[in-house]
């Protein structure tokens, strides 16, 4: 069987590209859940549900054909067959995935998606990153993670994502309001900023990317 790697962790932590890197070291695959609920957004936006009606979003869920490459080196969103990508990353679809998120049949849907992909994965591990992860999809995980940092270097490295290195004031400000907006809607569901038992915590506040990576890894060899 193989070693599952549970990562959780607040927007802006590094989880998706840390996740990759390290599985990419280890030679595992990668798992991005969080692209499962922008996909779902994304199709219910296509499709013209109202995405005010928890019912609606449930009721799209028979029609949800979803595939994603955990290859860290073959990263793909389809879904019904079409690259999705970019798509489920626009402003549009990021608006309204903690409202698909927080759909209870939504949830436990994409919990049994995510442990079957799990149970799936034919490299020697596999690392899966999201909100949830340690607790409810893989609470037995071998190794579970809980990626943080401070909310001043959470939005400094958002907003570099958004807008490059050099992010406009404006770029920063918008960043930073959505950043603390998806927190606090997350927050309803989950509580992802505080490690629950057997969870161990890396704080990346004062580490650069290849040291966070490390300290995965690390955490990974000790276990095995």
């Amino acid at each position: 069987m193989s070693t599952v790697v549970a990562v959780d962790g607040p927007a802006g932590s590094g989880k998706s590209s840390v996740s990759k890197g390290a599985a990419r070291t280890l030679g595992f695959d990668y798992l991005d859940t969080g692209a499962a609920y922008r996909a779902l957004a994304w199709q219910c936006l296509e499709a013209g549900v109202d995405t005010l009606s928890p019912g609606d979003i449930a009721d799209e869920l028979p029609r949800f054909e979803y595939s994603i490459g955990t290859d860290p080196d073959d990263y793909f969103v389809r879904v019904s067959g079409e690259d999705v990508t970019s798509d489920i990353r626009e402003p549009r679809v990021t608006n309204i995935v903690s409202v698909i998120a927080r759909v209870p049949e939504v949830r436990q849907y994409m919990v049994d998606l995510f442990r079957g992909i799990i149970e799936a994965a034919t490299k020697p591990g596999i690392i899966v990153e999201g909100r949830d992860i340690t607790t409810v999809v893989a609470p037995d995980a071998q190794v579970r993670i809980l990626l943080t940092a401070s909310e001043e270097a959470r939005m400094s490295r958002r907003s570099a994502e958004l807008a490059g290195i050099d992010a406009s004031v404006a770029a920063k400000a918008l960043s930073d309001t959505a950043l603390r907006e998806r927190d606090a809607q997350d927050l309803r569901v989950i509580d992802f900023m505080n490690a629950a038992d057997g969870v161990t915590t890396i704080d990346s506040t004062d580490l650069d990317f290849d040291q966070t990576v490390q300290a995965v890894v690390s955490l990974v060899h000790s276990a095995g």
